[in-house]
């Protein structure tokens, strides 16, 4: 069991990957935490990244906790007078249902919500599954996948992504031919259904290992993501690219191996702008060995320049897992795990000045008590009047984890 590994290295939660867009304004940051998990059959440790809908509604999951203690997905509602109420959409872990939630939920155009299970299912080894809304209330959940069967990949930790003729693909942590992860392909059937294909193995040679972030599509349709071991280095990680063959498996570029001298190392999910250059962070490496953030840059060619746009020093943070997203103005924003002011973690700004020079600005130090919440894993959202939201899997009231609010 990868616990421990995973414990340590990846807290989770995958990313919600594509490059969100909002105004920003010149008022000071305020974080708030709108929910505090722990309580009562509640669900414990969320460790995904939030979905907002059109009505401002904030979806995720939780690793543990709920009915069964194996995770659940909730939906938080704002209320008319203040406040929000959290609502239990599925607990995890009846049956041969999945268990176990590291990758956040998405949305189909009809409102139905898909994600993955890391544990559970027919095999142990995760599923694919959807909730779909009931009519008279409630949601209802269908097992799309079991993996773990044969050479099948296992363990999936990201969030899923559509493509336009409303194909899911993902990643799993584990499993393939290789035994070092897999990227998939879940296609629906005419007569209902879903089927499973595995685009690529990872582990063969130098390719790269264990995918715990998801994917992002470009404009052609190919597949880039990342992996948190392999590469030339071994233990450091990859970014990828695959592209699409007719009637074959889809076939792999390494954009970049991460681990060399000063290079930043096992890096989180990507976003494009709107250049067509990638951005990720590093949860290690860098000139102070915690952590950094980068860009890759192609060229003509078609090889990728790999630039550090900034490298963490602990008191302005450490070890940030999750992604970056943008804001319209080009600034980039994020979370780290650790580091900051109370050493459980900061939200930060970066904003690119003249010189080419990124400058980071702290939005938020998290609080060593934990009152509001603490140690940030998941990417940051924003709502359409420029709120960011994501969730901390540790702090809040009950110790187990938040969702938290940043204003400015």
């Amino acid at each position: 069991m990868q616990g421990k590994e995973l414990a340590v290295r990846l807290r989770a939660a995958l990313l919600i990957l594509t490059v969100i867009l909002w105004v920003t304004s010149s008022y000071a940051a305020t974080e708030k935490i709108l929910h505090s998990f722990g309580g009562g059959s509640d669900g414990t440790y969320p460790t995904s990244a939030l979905v907002v809908d059109a009505s401002g509604h904030l979806y995720g999951t939780t690793f543990a906790g709920g009915a069964y203690g194996l995770g659940t997905a909730f939906e938080l509602s704002p209320n008319a007078g203040g406040g929000w109420t959290e609502k239990i959409l599925h607990s995890f872990g009846n049956g041969t249902d999945g268990g176990n939630l590291y990758a956040g939920l998405i949305f189909d155009a009809s409102g139905n919500l898909y994600g993955t299970t890391y544990a559970g299912g027919a095999y142990g080894a995760g599923t694919v599954f959807e909730l779909s809304p009931r009519t008279g209330g409630g949601w209802a959940e269908k097992i799309l996948h079991n993996f773990g069967n044969g050479t099948d990949g296992a363990n999936p930790c990201a969030s899923l992504i559509f493509d336009a003729a409303g194909n899911l693909y993902g990643t799993t942590y584990q499993g393939g031919a290789y035994t070092s992860g897999t990227v998939f392909e879940m296609s629906p059937k005419a007569g209902g259904g879903w089927t499973e294909k595995t685009l690529h193995s990872f582990g063969k040679g130098t390719d790269g290992a264990k995918p715990f972030y998801g994917l992002i599509f470009d404009a052609s349709g190919n597949l880039y993501g990342t992996t948190n071991l392999g590469g030339l280095y071994t233990y450091y990680g990859v970014a990828f690219e695959l592209m699409p063959k007719v009637g074959a498996d889809w076939m792999e570029k390494i954009l970049h191996s991460f681990g060399n001298t000063g290079d930043g190392s096992n890096p989180s999910g990507l976003i494009f702008d709107a250049s067509g250059n990638l951005y990720g962070t590093t949860s290690s490496g860098g000139a102070g060995y915690l952590g950094t953030v980068f860009e890759l840059t192609p060229s003509s060619g078609g090889d990728w320049t790999e630039t550090l746009i900034f490298s963490f020093d602990f008191t302005d943070g450490s070890d940030p897992h999750a992604g970056v997203i943008f804001d319209a103005a080009g600034n980039l924003y994020g979370v780290t795990d650790e580091g900051g002011a109370s050493e459980s973690g900061t939200a930060f700004e970066l904003t690119l000045g003249n010189g080419g020079t990124w400058t980071e600005t702290i939005l938020h130090s998290f609080a060593f008590d934990g009152r509001d919440g603490a140690n940030p894993y998941a990417s940051l959202v924003s709502d359409a009047a420029g709120n960011l939201y994501s969730t901390t899997d540790a702090g809040g009231t009950y110790g187990v984890g938040a969702v938290f609010e940043i204003t400015r």
